[in-house]
Order: C-alpha cells, then sequence, then structure tokens
C-alpha cells in the first residue's frame, strides 16, 4: 500500500526534472529548451527584419541587443547588458560585412551560438567597385588581416536601400529555416509576406521619383550609397567618408569648392549626424539641408512596418528637396 501511494509522487518528480533540461528538436542545429528559441539582433534593422520574418512563431522570441537609440555599430563596444542578452540567446542575427566589429569576441565566448549573417554573399558597394561579403564561418573563428582589411574596405549599409534590405530579409528567412526546421515553413512565408510589401515600397518610390531631372546631391554620411544607387541619385561629395572621422580644414574646403562648381540640388544629412559641420557647407554652399533616416534608430518596440514608413518619410524628403 504505501509503495502504490509513493509512486505516484515518484513519477511527479521525475516529470518535473525532465522539463528542467533541454531538449534537442529533430533535425535542428540548434539546441532549444522546452519554452522556445531565443534570437538576439545586433541592432534595430536587423530586429525589425528578424521581428517580420519571426511573426506569429510560436515559441521564437526576439530581443535585440544594442540600445535602439545606438544608431550604426561603427566601433560599438559592447556593454555587460548587451553580453547577458547574447548569453540566452541560441541564434544571433547580425548585419555581418564588418559592421559588428565585436563579433569575434561573441563567437570566442560563445562559440555554440548560431551566428546568421545577413549581408552574406550580397554584392557590397565599396566607393565605384563591389565585392562579395565574406562569410563567418563557424569553424574558423580568426580571421586573417586581409580579410580584415576586405571587410573595413566595404560599405556596410546594404539595408540603406530597399534591394539590399529585401536580399537581407530572404537571407535570415533562409538561415532562420535552415537552423529551426521545424517553424521553416514559417518563416519561409512571412518572408515572402514581408518581402512583397517591401517590393511594393520599392516600386511606389521608383515612380515617384521618375519626373526627377537633377539628381545630383551631397551626403554627410557613408550610409547613403545603396540609396543612392537605387534611385539613381547621383553623390557628387561624400562629407564623412570614415564613421566619426571629420575631414580636415582642408578637406573641407575642396568638399566646398567641389559642390560650388556642382550643379547639386540638396544636402542630406541623417538624424544621427547633425553636427556643427553640416551647418557650415549649406552656409557656404547656399544649398539647403534635408535629413534621410538610415533606419538606423527607433523606439523600444518597434511596429512590424517602421522600415517601410521611414522608407515613406524619405520619399517625402526626396521630393521636397529635388522637385
Amino acid at each position: 500500500m504505501k509503495l502504490i501511494r509513493i509512486l505516484p509522487i515518484l513519477l511527479a518528480a521525475i516529470l518535473i526534472l525532465t522539463s528542467c533540461g533541454k531538449t534537442y528538436s529533430k533535425n535542428s542545429n540548434v539546441d532549444t529548451e522546452e519554452n522556445g528559441i531565443t534570437i538576439v539582433t545586433s541592432f534595430y534593422p536587423m530586429y525589425i527584419f528578424t521581428k517580420n520574418i519571426t511573426k506569429d512563431v510560436n515559441g521564437v522570441k526576439v530581443i535585440n541587443m544594442a540600445e535602439p537609440k545606438t544608431g550604426c555599430l561603427h566601433d560599438y563596444q559592447m556593454t555587460p547588458s548587451d553580453m547577458k542578452k547574447v548569453e540566452q540567446a541560441d541564434i544571433m542575427v547580425i548585419n555581418g560585412a564588418g559592421l559588428e566589429s565585436f563579433i569575434e569576441k561573441i563567437i570566442k565566448e560563445r562559440p555554440q551560438l548560431k551566428i546568421i549573417e545577413a549581408s552574406k554573399g550580397l554584392e557590397l558597394l565599396n566607393g565605384e567597385s563591389s565585392h562579395e561579403s565574406g562569410d563567418i564561418e563557424e569553424d574558423e573563428h580568426e580571421e586573417d588581416s586581409e580579410q580584415k582589411d576586405h571587410e573595413h574596405s566595404v560599405n556596410a549599409h546594404v539595408w540603406v536601400s530597399i534591394t539590399g534590405a529585401i536580399a537581407e530579409v530572404k537571407n535570415i528567412g533562409e538561415q532562420l529555416a535552415a537552423a529551426d526546421p521545424d517553424n521553416a515553413e514559417k518563416y519561409r512565408k512571412n518572408t515572402e509576406e514581408y518581402v512583397k510589401k517591401l517590393e511594393a515600397q520599392r516600386e511606389k518610390m521608383l515612380n515617384a521619383l521618375k519626373g526627377i531631372e537633377n539628381r545630383n546631391i551631397v551626403t554627410f554620411h557613408e550610409a547613403f550609397p545603396y540609396f543612392a544607387k537605387e534611385f539613381d541619385l547621383n553623390v557628387i561629395e561624400i562629407i564623412e567618408t570614415e564613421e566619426g572621422s571629420s575631414p580636415s580644414a582642408g578637406e573641407l574646403a575642396g568638399k566646398i569648392k567641389k559642390i560650388k562648381e556642382s550643379n547639386v540640388k540638396a544636402l542630406f544629412t541623417d538624424p544621427q549626424n547633425v553636427t556643427n559641420i553640416v551647418q557650415t557647407v549649406s552656409k557656404e554652399t547656399g544649398i539647403k539641408v534635408y535629413e534621410l533616416d538610415p533606419v538606423v534608430t527607433g523606439p523600444e518596440e518597434p511596429d512590424l512596418d517602421a522600415y517601410i514608413k521611414a522608407m515613406d518619410k524619405n520619399l517625402d524628403v526626396l521630393l521636397e528637396a529635388l522637385k
């Protein structure tokens, strides 16, 4: 009789202990706890893209590492809070192309973490040339100096053009499907739906800008070459060619001279780059400054359509500045 009474208690204890352990999803490349998969994204645009791809997928949680007001991650230094977020993740989504300079540290400390690189295999701009982005090899965590030089030589701001955003969304979707086969169909369905929205937005902007004749512009940041290429804008000059590095007085004078000699319609900066240099160039050239959003900052919990809404605002700015 005593044994009969004890058996239910033993069975309950076994069930509790079993539920506390990790399970391995059949055919999956990531270890997942029973409460699901945690995905951490490096910064704001990757967060928006990944949230759309994982929309309504049960058991999948997406968190953003860098604060959404951080902006681009050039030379970004991770905080203890960032590392805590990474430590609880099964998968990390990054832009790649050398933007996240801290990724080697993460790979070294968490070699089991699955890294998804949005720019993997995409053609990257480097001034007038283009290159293939380097893949992050899971078995080789150290890069040689040649690879590092390559990463620093390319422009990593792929997502700023809608075509680039579409390519990165497709990349994230496929890599997530491979990492988590149980939810592969849902990831692909969400990816397809989001890509259609992005394609519609691109078509809308291209049609709206068809009548623009003078497309000569100046930008204050290196973020816009992909955007300019997409919408056939002729960037006469980039004032700040390196992140956080202002031109010398002589360099700035030369740039201002070139702008004056060119038929430039507008100056474009971004919300994160309103500096005295912007006002100086505007004053010296007599050309008005407008703001374009590279979609690197936003609210803590953005709408799923946050990227598209930002592009809508960019369209309004372009029409005002160039017509």
